[in-house]
């Protein structure tokens, strides 16, 4: 009877996995739409709890909500407690009763409001005509900072800082008009007379003070800024660009800001000629962390950390010896140790090092990790996420051990979703060098078959296609009509040391097509890929390399361009311009010829596979001219093309029914072709 019972069991149990599994469906742009997006932790002063913005999107009415959540570091108990969906950045008040974050909750601009621990009512402490962004709690628990974008001309006048605006709003004059190198940045303009300062405000009275009454510079172009207040309060460190107009290149120094208002700075960087950002205080305030660059026209030049001396005035580098790029560095809460994340071999990493220097630890190597927090002087808390699932956080302990993961706010949709197989290989690339390649495989792959190559051709140069989710180019996506899809971190790619990276500068096109056209044979050789089914697609330095391939290769049954440098000439038009001549080996002006060498528009004599261009208007990095100008060439010598033109967006499709919308062409291109 017991036998009988035990029979019927494990016979519902297989029922029941069976017929979970055969419910998994495939995975669709919509589906990747419907999840969550958790922003970056903040832990608490006691580190008991951490605050977290989650972003939801409604595709109907394509607009996101975010909403601020609280979480229990042990039980991973959350609960939601702002509920307007127009939160942002949340932070502590030093003593942990209190909380401050950003919102547009009475419309209008974004503004800083205060929320005391009963988590009820929140208290709106800022009313400025422009928004706000990057608050922090001053150690006293009596003033934030922030930061600000506002005209010079004001004065220190808000009610004179909105007449401009107003007159700038009402004017029928769209001319823009600069001498500038720079005039504008990734989808903005520049040339409004707008800069970016600091401000504190105090939480009792709403008195606002400028930090910095006699600064117009910028911060990260991007639009945040680095900056931390230091222990005692009466001094702020700030990563700032420190060259004047016509801003013919940025050097981002680090300053010394006093706190009174007085706008007194010292700048404790102009030793060196390239950047140094993100300064962190020492627990007891005596040294400043931060990172510093060498090469000044290399932007993705090697990042090390560097301890500053506040009382000798002097430095010491403790990662030169370490072949990686440090970012998102923090001090652990006894000032004896850093930790800090790195890209590594595809990867993003976590490390630990003393801070006087020495051996670093990796505590955790696998996956995308970033934002991370300490929680006392032995436990972090950070994100991490992988090219099989989004973002969540989790926590380990300093020696590695016991990761544990904290939040699961995708959970219901992944579980419901087959996913294909990654693997991670690597072959031999241009010159017989080890290439690393992920290689992502549709559901259901059968090995004995043949199936269509799609490959992804990374942007930057110098960037990777890591172990890390997606929400632009999500391989899963990708791959999820039947296709395999290669990924290759070819020669310029980053997390490989630097001098892989500085690998290609003067010639972008040379070792990584060859690296690329080896990855494709290396595919073939493996016997399940169909030779006359093959794609390439690539965005931004992809899509130069797309233009690339076109003009040296017909393997491919058809290609995927999008933002894709085509005119190595128009990026002279582009954003930013200073390190063009040193990337290219050339400029329109001096070493002609070796600029042309590497130009895709000088081989379109040779173009024969069909084309799918996607380009936005508002894209600055790479103008959209490049896009229209490959699509018109392909046109008029009667080849296969596809213009996909969005008015609205810039060098990345961020709305998501644009964003659907763009997958639903990317898989009709490959069908059209690969099917």
């Amino acid at each position: 009877m017991r036998k009988f019972a035990l029979l019927i069991t494990f016979t519902l149990l297989f029922v029941h996995f069976y017929a979970n599994g055969q419910d998994k469906r495939n995975f669709t742009a919509t589906d990747m739409w419907k999840m969550e997006r958790i922003g970056a932790p903040a832990v608490s002063p006691d580190g008991k709890y951490t605050l977290f913005a989650l972003t939801s999107y409604d595709i109907e009415s394509n607009s996101s909500s975010t909403f601020i959540h609280l979480l229990d570091n042990e039980s991973g108990e959350k609960r939601q407690i702002t509920f307007t969906g127009r939160e942002s950045s949340p932070f502590w008040c030093p003593e942990g009763k209190k909380i401050g974050f950003i919102s547009r909750r009475e419309g209008g601009t974004a503004q800083l409001y205060i929320m005391e621990k009963s988590w009820s009512e929140a208290r709106r402490v800022t009313d400025l005509p422009v928004g706000v962004f990057a608050p922090k709690w001053f150690p006293c628990g009596e003033r934030i900072a922030f930061a600000a974008n506002i005209h010079p001309d004001y004065n220190g006048d808000f009610e004179k800082l909105e007449k401009i605006l107003k007159q700038q709003q009402e004017s029928k004059v769209t001319a823009k008009v600069t001498e500038n190198v720079m005039y504008r940045y990734w989808d903005r303009w520049l040339t409004d007379g707008f800069f970016p300062r600091l401000f504190s405000v105090e939480t009792g009275t709403g008195k606002v003070t400028d930090l910095m009454p006699h600064t117009s510079n910028y911060f990260d172009m991007m639009g945040g800024v680095s900056y931390d207040i230091s222990p005692c309060g009466e001094e702020i460190a700030v990563s700032m660009n420190n060259t004047p107009p016509p801003f013919e290149k940025l050097n981002y120094d680090i300053f010394l800001l006093k706190t009174d208002g007085s706008g007194e700075m010292k700048n404790i960087t102009q030793h060196n000629p390239a950047d140094d950002i993100n300064p962190v205080y020492s627990p007891d305030g005596n040294y400043i962390l931060y990172g510093a660059r060498e090469t000044a026209h290399f932007y993705a030049d090697r990042v090390e950390m560097m301890v500053y001396d506040k009382r000798e005035e002097t430095r010491k580098n403790i990662t030169s010896g370490i072949d990686l790029s440090c970012e998102q560095w923090q001090w652990s809460p006894d000032g004896n140790t850093v930790f800090f994340h790195a890209q590594h071999e595809a990867k993003k990493a976590l490390f630990s090092i003393p801070s006087g220097g020495g051996n670093h630890t990796k505590i955790i190597g696998d996956g995308n990790n970033n934002n991370v927090k300490p929680i006392g002087n032995n436990r972090l808390v950070f994100t991490h996420d992988n090219l099989n699932k989004p973002a969540d956080i989790y926590t380990i302990d300093t020696r590695g051990r016991n990761f544990r993961q904290l939040t699961s706010v995708n959970s219901e949709i992944l579980d419901g979703l087959e996913l294909g197989n990654i693997e991670n290989v690597t072959y031999k690339g241009a010159n017989g060098v080890d290439i690393q390649m992920y290689i992502v495989y549709p559901p259901g792959f059968d090995p004995n078959k043949k199936y269509p190559l799609v490959l992804m051709i990374h942007g930057g140069p110098h960037s990777i296609f890591g172990d890390q989710w997606h929400y632009r180019w999500n391989s899963h996506l990708f791959a999820e009509p039947g296709y395999v899809v290669a990924m290759p971190n070819f020669h310029g790619s980053t997390s490989f040391g630097q001098e892989f990276a500085k690998s290609i500068h003067g010639s972008h096109a040379d070792l990584p097509f060859r690296d690329i056209m080896k990855a494709t044979d290396y595919m073939l050789e493996r016997g399940y890929i169909d030779e006359t089914r093959m794609a390439a697609t690539g965005g931004s330095y992809g899509g130069y390399m797309v233009s690339w391939i076109a003009g040296h290769t017909d393997r491919y049954a058809c290609l995927v361009n999008h933002a894709g440098v085509y005119n190595i000439h128009m990026q002279f038009s582009a954003d930013y311009t200073w390190h063009r001549k040193y990337q290219y080996g050339g400029s329109p002006w001096e070493d002609f010829e070796t600029l042309q060498s590497a130009n895709p528009a000088m081989f379109a004599h040779n173009f024969s596979s069909p084309m799918l261009v996607i380009h936005g208007e508002l894209d600055y990095r790479v103008p959209v001219g490049h896009g229209l100008l490959v699509y018109g060439i392909y046109k008029r010598m009667g080849l296969d093309a596809r213009l996909v033109y969005y008015p609205d967006e810039n060098h990345w499709i961020l709305s998501p029914q644009n964003s659907i919308f763009w997958y639903k062409e990317l898989h009709n291109w490959l069908d059209r072709y690969l099917r």
